[in-house]
């Protein structure tokens, strides 16, 4: 099983491999660089799944993989808060495809009004700890969460809700 994952973002990357290689141990997990076509900071849902599905088919095609997986965070404003979540989407060559979405976090007005204004989070989290490429390492909802949930694992849930179609197809082919 070649699964190639579109990012070079080792925190993606570690989320794909933590999930990916529980149910096929022998697979081989490899991460290309390629475009999502979304904006840098994804302002919707529909825009950030949209964002992961980009990744995860130009992934697959790059590297010639059984499963493509692209993730991708976002933001998405209800009930007045700027709620945080990241995508996950997950393509064969079959035309199966899966998508999963991580827990869902409010941004706290400070970083919220930043990204309403334009901003991109990585950026504005790096500014209020004072430390570079956050999104590399804790990401937004570690930093909110004190570590509780690494961004790693956050991902890892949208990975796993992804790869359903194709470890329990039984549910999703059934007419």
């Amino acid at each position: 099983m070649k699964i190639a994952v579109g990012s070079m973002n080792p925190v993606k990357v570690t989320a794909v491999r933590q999930v990916a290689l529980q149910k096929w141990p022998d697979a081989e997990v490899t991460a290309v660089n390629v475009p999502s076509g979304v904006s840098e900071m994804p302002m919707s849902d529909a825009e950030a799944i949209n964002g992961a599905r980009n990744r995860a088919l130009a992934a697959k095609a790059a590297l010639g993989a059984d499963l493509g997986i692209g993730l991708e965070g976002g933001v998405q404003l209800a009930d007045g808060r700027l709620l945080l979540c990241g995508w996950v989407a997950v393509v064969d060559g079959n035309g199966r495809e899966g998508v999963g979405g991580a827990g869902r976090l409010p941004l706290p007005p400070i970083i919220a009004d930043r990204v309403l204004a334009g901003e991109e989070l990585g950026p504005v989290m790096d500014d209020l700890v004072a430390d570079h490429n956050t999104k590399q390492k804790a990401g937004a909802v570690g930093l909110l969460t004190a570590g509780l949930v690494p961004r790693a694992d956050a991902f890892a849930l949208g990975v796993a809700y992804a790869l359903a179609p194709f470890v329990a197809p039984e549910f999703y082919e059934a007419g």
